[in-house]
């Protein structure tokens, strides 16, 4: 059985972190994310879980890891200033190996900026806004319904491979609302953690760390990261696509970005044009391949996004030169329009 409802997607994604049974939430008001912080503190209380308004976006983010640490599904929400303050923080939760949700509401930056929607944190949460080698992977809705899922799916695959997961929305989904499906029933079953530090009745204690002094110990740590990475590239690349089969102009683009970009698609297509589009939903890891394969039929590629251009680097490092790689986007909070957007398509589509 499932619900319909109408709900915002800070909601949903409260929701979400409801149903993949999260067990602790720590979070620090900030714009455009306070409706979400809000929800937590009214729900996780009625279900008897664990919620803290911390004194700090540091002091929430090290909650998060003393609770994933002691084999909890913990959580964190914040927006782009409040992340930046986080950033330590994740790159411990990955050097320690603990899964971990962040969600990261983008607004207009830098700095304080604005309250408005942007994208502008995209090098942050793919590049590893903190220090050290190390990736989390980045989830990246574009409705209500996608904020909800892929907020289960996150608490799925941070404990699938011990690492943090970042959900990457945007003021504009967060503030909007659409109707959602609910789905009913208990999540699934949270794997093991025999190697959680909750008592060591029975056993050999368990250590968690990210400080090596012996030498060799971090290089060895190191390799072992790398090596869960490139199976979660091989195993957990999501996109969507849409007529990219035979088209001479791919556009792509992820969340608000997309929902955009698809009526780009649409308006073109009345025009004559031959438009594909394709959104990736991981942008970590990154559809590299699929976007090389359409680009040895496609002519063109178009990159859409609200910053000054930052997933196009990887679009381009995908496409290794094989066609030209254009960009069009809006900074500070400004988001583009399908207008806007399908007159550039065009003049990208007539230029020899």
């Amino acid at each position: 059985m499932s619900d319909r409802v109408l709900m915002t997607g800070n909601d949903a994604v409260g929701e979400g972190a409801l149903r993949a049974g999260c067990d602790c939430y720590y979070g620090y008001p900030i714009t455009p994310q306070n409706e979400l912080t809000a929800y937590m503190a009214k729900h996780m209380r009625e279900q008897g879980r664990v919620f803290i308004q911390a004194e700090s976006e540091l002091a929430a983010i090290n909650l998060v890891f003393g609770s994933a640490a002691a084999g909890k599904r913990a959580m964190t929400t914040s927006s782009s200033p409040g992340i930046s303050l986080k950033q330590e923080g994740i790159s411990y939760l990955a050097a320690a190996e603990l899964p971990s949700v962040i969600v990261n509401v983008q607004r207009g930056g830098p700095g304080l900026g604005d309250i408005t929607p942007a994208q502008s944190d995209y090098f942050q949460a793919t590049k590893g806004g903190g220090h050290g080698d190390y990736h989390q992977i980045v989830l990246a809705p574009n409705s209500v319904q996608e904020t909800h899922d892929l907020t289960v799916l996150a608490f799925e695959l941070a404990d699938k491979y011990r690492t943090p997961v970042m959900l990457l929305t945007d003021g504009r989904i967060g503030q909007m609302m659409e109707p959602l499906i609910l789905h009913e029933g208990a999540p699934p079953p949270v794997p093991a953690k025999g190697w959680a530090v909750d008592g060591a009745k029975g056993r050999k204690p368990n250590i968690i760390r990210s400080l090596y002094l012996v030498e060799g110990d971090l290089e060895k740590l190191n390799i072992k990261l790398q090596a869960k990475y490139k199976e979660i590239c091989a195993a957990e690349v999501r996109f969507e696509e849409s007529d990219v089969d035979d088209c001479d102009v791919l556009l792509v683009a992820y969340g608000t970005s997309a929902r955009i970009a698809g009526g780009v698609a649409e308006a073109t297509r009345k025009k004559g044009m031959k438009t594909g589009l394709l959104r990736p939903i991981t942008l970590w890891p990154f559809p590299y391949d699929r976007i090389a394969q359409i680009a040895e039929k496609a002519k063109k590629v178009m990159v859409v996004e609200m910053s000054s251009g930052q997933m196009v680097e990887d679009v381009r490092l995908a496409v290794e030169g094989r066609i030209p790689v254009s960009f069009y986007g809006r900074m500070g909070g400004a988001v583009p329009t399908v207008s806007e957007v399908t007159e550039e398509c065009v003049k990208l589509f007539e230029r020899n």
